[in-house]
């Protein structure tokens, strides 16, 4: 008896084309979120589908503490889209007085000048508009070039942490 060979290479490239085109997003991270709910916080494979889908999505793994806190902070009788809006807007906000706060930014230049980035969806570091939010500095402090640094690389955190939120 003969046996037939069968090419599974075009199977392969069908089923990898197919993983890549599979975006996963919040949407589908909330859904994975309310089933964990819904099983009364007791199935732990959710989770572990949550974390590997959070690993899997290049936009969604700097939001992975976020989103592991909002796990954590939500009851099984929530809306999830709507705790989720609410609870991003509150962290953004405590997140952002944090930076103002420990970083010595002007607060309201700062404001405006994240509601840029998200509008633009970039954070510009050149220009006056960075300068505009640091602290009064002497031009001739030797730290003043490490503080606008450090200022810039806690914005852009908090700004890939928040974009598309």
């Amino acid at each position: 008896m003969k046996r037939e060979s069968v090419n599974i290479n075009d199977d392969i490239v069908f089923e990898t084309e197919l993983i890549r085109q599979l975006e996963i997003n919040i949407d589908y991270i909330l859904l994975l979120v309310q089933k964990y709910h819904d099983s009364n916080c007791e199935d732990k494979e959710i989770l572990v589908d949550i974390s590997k889908a959070i690993g899997a999505s290049i936009q969604l793994r700097s939001k992975k503490e976020l989103i592991e806190s909002f796990i954590d902070s939500v009851n099984a009788q929530s809306n999830m889209d709507k705790a989720w809006r609410e609870y991003v807007e509150e962290q953004k906000k405590k997140d952002l007085e944090a930076i103002i706060q420990e970083e010595n930014l002007r607060q309201e230049d700062t404001l405006k000048f994240v509601e840029n980035a998200f509008r633009t969806g970039e954070v510009r570091t050149t220009g006056t508009e960075i300068d505009n939010i640091l602290p009064p500095m002497s031009r001739f402090d030797n730290n003043r070039l490490g503080k606008k640094l450090h200022a810039i690389e806690r914005i852009q955190a908090f700004f890939e942490k928040y974009l598309g939120l």
